[in-house]
């Protein structure tokens, strides 16, 4: 698994040394900023926890937490706050905005790793994330037409487009193939199994009422006289 990646930020430069040190011994990647919008301006997307001090310069550490929970690559990023504001009201104002933890200074790092793989194993950031790609690896689209062979629909400006298996499966063929020609034989060994007989007018009739549901994608099937099939785009 790739280093979990964590910015601290917090403007006594001296204390963001001391964490990233730390942190880095534990095998994370750690990327500092020493005030709110230095942290801003970085790419934030990829992040796996912040580290968040609250008094800082002119946006405190509240405020950039209220706008990355705005965000929505960073809505679900893990917050530990990490500050001098010990009182119970500024904790639950932490917790409020949307804070995974809150840990008051002066700490020990030994806390700080600790709460850090805390919050690290209760967050579902990952598993979302990887969640999202294994199902963009099973989506095929064009434009607004869109196929994923896992659950095996087929949507059209995000309307369900009824298609019969093998309407299915010959749609997935020549998208997947887009721009390229498919033989009416192709077509059967790939949809059809080798021990069924396969007339060329039973291919023809599923393309022909592929056609009509995928209505203006329709044109998008070409045909080829004396060759075959395909998905122009």
């Amino acid at each position: 698994m790739d280093k979990y990646r964590i910015l601290v930020v917090d403007d006594e430069e001296s204390l963001c040394e001391i964490l990233k040190f730390n942190l880095e011994r534990e095998g994370y990647d750690v990327t500092t900023a020493t005030s709110a919008e230095e942290a801003l301006a970085l790419e934030l997307g990829e992040l796996d926890l912040v580290i968040l001090d609250v008094m800082m310069g002119e946006l405190s550490g509240f405020g950039l937490a209220r706008i990355l929970r705005k965000r929505s690559e960073t809505a679900t990023l893990p917050i530990i706050f990490c500050s001098a504001l010990d009182n119970e009201e500024d904790k639950i104002k932490g917790l409020d905005i949307g804070a995974d933890d809150y840990i008051s200074k002066p700490f020990s790092i030994a806390e700080v790793l600790a709460r850090v793989r805390s919050v690290l194993r209760r967050s579902t950031r990952r598993s979302e994330a990887a969640a999202k790609n294994t199902e963009e690896e099973y989506v095929i689209s064009f434009e607004s037409l869109t196929i994923n062979t896992l659950s095996k629909s087929c949507r059209i400006d995000g309307q369900e487009i009824a298609l019969t298996r093998k309407e299915f499966d010959i749609l997935v063929l020549l998208l997947s193939n887009r721009g390229t020609i498919l033989s009416r034989e192709q077509i059967m060994k790939r949809v059809w199994s080798d021990e069924v007989i396969v007339l060329d007018r039973t291919i023809d009739v599923n393309i022909t009422r592929m056609r009509k549901k995928l209505g203006r994608y329709g044109n998008n099937i070409i045909t080829r006289t004396g060759y075959g099939y395909g998905f122009e785009g």
